[in-house]
Formats: C-alpha cells, structure tokens, sequence
C-alpha cells in the first residue's frame, strides 16, 4: 500500500489520514528511527487546520508507545519544523499540514534528523513496517521504556532569528510598504513579525485563523485579494503564503502576480553577481518555462530540471553542487538558509534585491518573455497508468510535431491529472489543449 504521495500523506482528514491510521504511522515511522536515534526525541508541529489537533494527539500516542519523547510546538511553518529538528537535536521532525489544500484535508510530512524530507526509499521502509502488524504490535514498549511528550512554545523566536539572519545586517526594510497575506496558516504570527522587526511598515491579512478558513480565498492560491490590498495601500510589495508557509508568491505595486520563474531567474542572477551562487547554475522542475532557460543561459548559468516536488528540486540540488532552486508554484530554496522550501525567507531575499537595486518590483522581476504557457487540471476517476492509455503515444508524438513542450502528470495529492503545454503560438497551443483535454477526458473521466 502506497500512504506517501508527493509530499507526504495527505488526504480528507477522518477519512484517509484518520487517528487510527495516524497513530499507525507514527508507530512505524517510530520504529524505523529507532534504527539511528541518538536523543529519542521527534518534534512535532501543525498548521491551523482544525483537524490537525486530532492528528497531533494520534501522533502522540504512536510515538510515545514505542518508546520517543515528542517535542509539541504547534501552529509553525513546515521549513521551521525542518529547521527547528535539527537545531534542537531531534532525531526526526513531523509537520502536520496538507499545504495548499482545503481545510478538510490534512496531511503528516516528515524530516530527517538533519532536516531533510525524506527520499522514496525511505518512505517505502516506513511502508513496509506499516503494513507489518506483528512489528508494530511487538514494538510497544512498556514501563518506564514509555515515552513521554510536553509543550514548548517558545522556539518561534529561535525560526525568527533564523529567518532574520538571511536577510543581509547592511540592509534595512525601513520606508518599505509591505502586504503580507499569512492564508489564515501557519505562518501568520512569524511572517508579519520578521517584516516590522526588519523595519518595513506592514499590512497583515488572513492572520485570524479559525481552523476552518486556512487557504480560504486567500494566501497564496489567491493572490488576486492580496492585489487588491497592495493597490489600496500603495504598497511597495505583497507577499502571500500558502498554508504552511513553505511557498511565496509576489505581487508588484502595481497589484500584478510575478511569474516564479522569472523571480528565480532574477534571483539567481542576482546571487552570481554577489558571489554567493554556488555551480553556475540553478535548478528549477519540468514545469518550468522555456523563457526561464534562455535567459539564464545570457547570463552564463545552467538551468538543470528535477521531476515536480521541492525535494526533488533539493536532490538534484544536491547533487550538482548548487545552493539555488525551486517551483515556479513558489516553493523556492535557498539551501544556505533553508533545506526545503521556505517561503518567508524566499521574501526576504527578493526584498534584500529590490532594497539593493532600488527598482519598483514591476521592474525587477519581468526580466524577459515567457513562453505561452497553458495548465489544465482535470479530475479523474482513476490514475490509469500512462503506458495502459491507448493513443497517448500518438498524442504526445502530434504536440511535438507542432513544436511545442508536454508535460501530462498525475497529481501527487489528488485525484486529478495535470496537463502542461507550451509553445510559441499561443492559438495553436490552445487549440492542442483543447485537444489534449478531451482525448484525457475520454480516457480517465
């Protein structure tokens, strides 16, 4: 049984990410650490989601049944958590966030002792001693090889510290109006609190959580409220988060969105010039735009593709040696400050851009033309595996023979399938994305 998706568990809270089912996780997640553990001791945050009390508590159990002490910091963006792991000497970290998704999902990521996500062997371990009844049933310690679990609500100023450090000492956010969206999420106290420590004057939306209302038209899944706000207070930039804090998305005075590629090739430029890019080059995932390429390739640096998920992005990050990547979505890392996506310090490095430049943010980040792009979601009855779709061959062969880029992928986290086209002719791309919908909606739907 597959439980790990793209990033994580994720699912409808009490249906599939239920506290029976949590509580077994978190059993076997136990198990497997025990392998390494140095302090017995896991950490564990959540977003704002009001299921994620019942998670926390199932989590709880199954690690202090098999002997861990649980750290409990609550409402904390998933990068502080990473952060936080490794800082306060856990043996692994678990962010309980379903991200961007509604309130009625939820979902369990987990990080390693080093504050790393945890690759796909990893997982498939976890897996394996889940569906192992005998193993979790035998592990259960007892007496005083219990573990225990307390509360500590004061680390939120170690992630503050943290977060403030990137942000250059020479520099100031003095004189600077600044939205920030917090999506009723994880990341409505630290967020506005790092922007006025820094200097900056600050407008604060979707910080009243209720447990119901995180990413509820708001945040940055829809940047168009934040817009709004930008243009009525004259502000210099909006800054919206998703749920957990982890993605940045950014709106210019004049309250338009910025593209995330152009934004990541800006900064990597950016970073080559201070000196601070590490092997001539960034990565970014297959989604990302053609443009994005070219003109990184005029400035001299390599564009290198991972499959789609921020710890794909860090693994090929890893691999060829560079400390720059992320998603044109907004999870954006900068692994000398962070070691997954981390959208509040990925705002502070555009601002320490637009501060040292001097040029408006509708300046700064439209650097080039992006290709025309389209993105279609479809929901699916069932995630057929490609290779069974009859005619998808002849399709993908047909989208290449017009010149242009396919991406079709299923979602990690829902029933639905993405369909990426891109080319030059922006008709001719939508007349084969009308095609290319209808041939997946014959097919899955």
């Amino acid at each position: 049984m597959a439980l790990f998706g793209t990033d994580g568990v994720r699912g409808k809270a009490g249906k599939k990410v239920t506290a029976i089912s949590t509580m077994k996780l978190a059993m076997a997640t136990g198990i497997y650490f025990k392998q390494s553990a140095r302090t017995k001791k896991i950490l564990v945050g959540k977003d704002t989601r009001r299921s994620g009390y019942m998670i926390e508590n199932a989590l709880v159990s199954g690690l202090t049944a098999v002997g861990f002490d649980v750290i409990q910091i609550g409402p904390m963006p998933t990068p502080a958590v990473a952060f936080l792991t490794e800082n306060m000497r856990c043996d692994a970290g678990i962010m309980i966030s379903a991200s961007h998704n509604p309130y009625y999902d939820n979902g369990i990521k987990f990080f390693d002792a080093e504050g790393n996500k945890l690759n796909r062997d990893e997982e498939e371990k976890i897996e394996t001693i889940f569906a192992d009844d005998a193993q979790v049933e035998s592990a259960q310690e007892t007496g005083k090889h219990i573990g225990k679990s307390k509360r500590i609500d004061d680390v939120i100023g170690r992630y503050i510290v943290h977060i403030k450090n990137s942000f250059p000492k020479s520099l100031t956010l003095s004189g600077m109006r600044i939205v920030i969206d917090c999506a009723n999420g994880a990341g409505y106290i630290v967020g506005p609190t790092i922007l006025q420590e820094l200097g900056a004057e600050v407008f604060v939306i979707g910080d009243e959580p209720n447990g119901f209302n995180i990413n509820d038209g708001c945040g940055a899944m829809h940047p168009e409220n934040l817009a709004k706000v930008v243009l009525d207070k004259r502000a210099d930039l909006g800054i919206a988060l998703d749920g957990d804090a982890d993605r940045l998305v950014l709106v210019d005075e004049k309250g338009e969105v910025i593209d995330g590629d152009k934004l990541m090739g800006v900064l990597a430029v950016y970073m080559k010039e201070q000196g601070t890019l590490k092997g001539d080059g960034m990565v970014a995932t297959v989604m990302s735009n053609q443009g994005l390429e070219e003109y990184l390739s005029r400035h001299g640096l390599a564009l290198y593709r991972s499959a789609v998920g921020d710890k794909n992005v860090v693994e090929v990050m890893q691999q060829k040696g560079i400390n720059f990547g992320g998603e044109q979505s907004g999870h954006i890392i900068f692994s000398d400050y962070a070691k997954t996506g981390d959208g509040l310090s990925s705002a502070l490095q555009a601002l320490a851009y637009l501060v040292t430049t001097g040029k408006k943010a509708s300046e700064a980040f439209n650097p080039y033309d992006s290709y025309p792009q389209m993105l279609v979601n479809l929901l699916v009855d069932e995630k057929r595996p490609f290779e069974e779709i009859e005619g998808l061959d002849a399709l993908k062969a047909e989208v290449e023979a017009q010149g242009m880029r396919h991406l079709f992928r299923y979602s990690g986290t829902e029933n639905k399938i993405r369909l990426l086209l891109e080319g030059k002719d922006e008709k001719r791309l939508e007349a084969m994305m009308d095609r290319c919908t209808a041939f997946f909606k014959s097919a899955l739907v």
